[in-house]
C-alpha cells in the first residue's frame, strides 16, 4: 500500500484538491487525529499507509524537558527520537535516519548496535509526525528538525533528500529551509550533493578533532574519509547557508593546546559556527567529559582566532536521550 506521503498516490486518490487540501492541512500541518483528518477527505480510508512507526515507549526528563520516543517498525525493530523542549520556548526534534550505524564512532552508542538497515522516507517523516501529536495535545508546535538521532544521514542519501523534500513541501509540513538541519560524520561526495541540492539547509559536521590521528582513533570513518578530503568540500559549503562543526570534547583526547591550535588551522577561512559539546556517559563508553571552565577556555581561544562558537549543554542525559546515547 502506498504512504502518504507519497504526493502522487495522495493525488490519485483523493482527486478533489479542495477536500484533498483540508486534508493535507489537518493532518501533516495541525497534527490532528486521524479519523478527525479522514472527515475531511473519506476516500482515503483504507487506500493509503498512514503510520509505519508506533510509539512503544515515552521517557520524560525529570531534569530538563527532553522527551525520548521509543518507536517500532513494521518489521519489530526499534528507534528512536528526541524531542527538546528549549528554555526559550522553541521545541526542536531530533530524528534517526538508520536502525543503528556503521560508523562505529568510539563515543557514541548507538555505533555498538552496529548498521542493520536505513529507515525509509516514510519511517523518518513519520518521527516528526508523531512528535507534532505529541506537542499538540501540549499546545505546542514543532519548530525545528534535526537530523541527528541514530545513523548517518548521508549513508541513506536518497530517503534522506525525499524527507527533507517532504518536510519543506507547502503540501505537507512546510517547514522552511532555515529550520532544518542534518548532521553527518564527514561524507564528502555526499556533502558536496547535499550543499548542491539543498543550499539553504545547515550541514552539521561531526569533526571532534582536527588532528588525522586523533579523529582516526576515535572515528574509523577518518580512516577513508581524511581531513583532507573534508577540507575540499569547504570552498562549495561557503556558497550555501553556511555549516556547523561539532567538536564533542574529551578528556585528555582532544582539549589539550595542540588540538586548539589544529582545529583554527583547520577551519581558516571559513564562516563555521563551531559547537563545544560536553560528553555524555553511556555503558562500555571509555572516556570522560571536561569541566565546564576547560571547554569555556577552549572556546574563548576559538572566539579569540574569529570563530563564532556555542557551548552545548545537551538535553534528556537523565534519560539517555543525549548526544551520543541514543
Amino acid at each position: 500500500m502506498n504512504s502518504v506521503y507519497d504526493i502522487q498516490a495522495l493525488e490519485s486518490v483523493c482527486r478533489d484538491p479542495h477536500r484533498r487540501k483540508l486534508f493535507c492541512n489537518a493532518f501533516f500541518k495541525k497534527a490532528l487525529p486521524l479519523e478527525v483528518c479522514l472527515e475531511k477527505a473519506p476516500e482515503l480510508n483504507g487506500r493509503l499507509n498512514f503510520e509505519t512507526l508506533e510509539i512503544v515507549e515515552r521517557q520524560d526528563s525529570q531534569r530538563d524537558g527532553a522527551t525520548k520516543m521509543v518507536l517500532r517498525a513494521a518489521d519489530g525493530h526499534k528507534i528512536e527520537a528526541v524531542i527538546l523542549r528549549i528554555a526559550s520556548g522553541r521545541t526542536s526534534l531530533c530524528i534517526s535516519s538508520q536502525v543503528g550505524c556503521a560508523a562505529d564512532c568510539r563515543f557514541c552508542a548507538t555505533g555498538k548496535l552496529g548498521f542493520i538497515r536505513n529507515l525509509t522516507a516514510a519511517e523518518m517523516l513519520d518521527q516528526v509526525l508523531l512528535a507534532k501529536r505529541l506537542l499538540r495535545e501540549e499546545g505546542r508546535t514543532l519548530r525545528n528538525v534535526v537530523v541527528m538521532g541514530m545513523g548517518e544521514p548521508l549513508r541513506n542519501e536518497e530517503n534522506l533528500f525525499q524527507c527533507l523534500e517532504t518536510l519543506r513541501d507547502k503540501r505537507f509540513f512546510n517547514l522552511s529551509d532555515n529550520h532544518l538541519l542534518v548532521s553527518t560524520v564527514g561524507i564528502p561526495d555526499a556533502m558536496l550533493r547535499f550543499a548542491e541540492r539543498f543550499p539553504k539547509i545547515r550541514l552539521a559536521l561531526s569533526l571532534h578533532s582536527a588532528r588525522q590521528e586523533v579523529r582516526e582513533r576515535i572515528m574509523p570513518v577518518a580512516k577513508s574519509q581524511t581531513l583532507e578530503k573534508l577540507k575540499a568540500v569547504f570552498p562549495a559549503l561557503e556558497n550555501t547557508a553556511g555549516f556547523m562543526v561539532e567538536y564533542l570534547m574529551l578528556k585528555g583526547i582532544n582539549d589539550e593546546p595542540e588540538d586548539i591550535a589544529a582545529l583554527i588551522e583547520f577551519l581558516r577561512g571559513t564562516r563555521a559556527h563551531i559547537n563545544l559539546i560536553q560528553f555524555n556517559a553511556h555503558p562500555g563508553a571509555q572516556f570522560e567529559p571536561v569541566s565546564k571552565e576547560a571547554r569555556e577556555a577552549f572556546g574563548d581561544e576559538l572566539k579569540r582566532a574569529g570563530f563564532k562558537v556555542t557551548l552545548r549543554y545537551s538535553l534528556g542525559d537523565d534519560i539517555a536521550a543525549a548526544c551520543g546515547q541514543l
